[in-house]
């Protein structure tokens, strides 16, 4: 089964507690099922290495900050399985410039040169969809047959373990719904909760325009004793 063979691909990454618990419940089973006879009749996004990329990129005792997206990106070429990010040398999707245009309100034109997100992933921002797979032209089309529930289980995970500072940034009512689990959390250790509209053209202009989470999250960070992140996305940068 696909979801089976790429998650035993990441078998070494201290993921592994979290997936071999979700990969043994009826759910999982089913998802896997659905995601391997939809990938086999029409063309599916990400492609199959990518589709778990979100953990392989920011490993779970590195977790800092929680970017929630929808779903992947749904035309060719974009989706590489880390939220709102597309391949370098890809156009930016509407939603992606939309958060460039906020990342500069904070600190600079110039500041967001590239459209691969990794650079943030790899410094424990983990850029995490609530559904990870999505046909060709057909957004949401594999929403509602699993993934939520595993995504859901991802979030619940990441909450419990440890007791660093952890920041949640929420975009739109999608997102804001798993804002329970990171509440939860604050019984146990520093948490911060951004809710605000969502980066795409349709709400952006209703509050998330404004909103400077980049400079919050620092802030939280900071302020409970732990290195912010450095959002710049420069021209000079490299990606490894």
């Amino acid at each position: 089964m696909l979801l089976t063979a790429e998650l035993d691909r990441l078998s070494a990454t201290d993921w592994q507690p979290f997936f071999a618990q979700e990969r043994a419940k009826p759910y999982f089973a089913e998802l896997d099922a659905f995601v391997t006879a939809a990938a086999a009749e029409k063309t599916v996004y990400p492609a199959p290495e990518n589709i778990f990329a979100a953990f392989r990129a920011c490993p779970a005792s590195s977790v800092r900050v929680v970017i929630l997206g929808q779903d992947p990106y749904h035309e060719p070429g974009q989706a590489m399985g880390l939220s709102f990010s597309v391949p370098d040398g890809c156009k930016a999707p509407p939603s992606l410039r939309n958060i460039f245009k906020e990342l500069e309100s904070e600190f600079g034109s110039g500041c967001a040169a590239h459209t691969d997100l990794t650079p943030w992933a790899q410094q424990g921002v983990l850029l995490l969809n609530t559904v990870l797979t999505v046909e060709q032209g057909a957004a949401n089309a594999h929403a509602s047959h699993g993934w939520e529930t595993f995504t859901r289980a991802a979030l619940e995970y990441t909450a419990a373990a440890g007791t660093a500072p952890l920041a949640a940034v929420l975009w739109g009512k999608p997102a804001q719904k798993y804002a329970a689990i990171f509440e939860k959390a604050a019984a146990r250790r520093p948490v911060l909760v951004l809710e605000s509209a969502h980066p795409s053209p349709l709400s952006a202009y209703r509050g998330f325009f404004g909103s400077a989470p980049f400079g919050k999250v620092n802030a939280f960070l900071e302020n409970n004793g732990v290195s912010k992140i450095d959002w710049y996305l420069p021209a000079s940068a490299t990606h490894s």
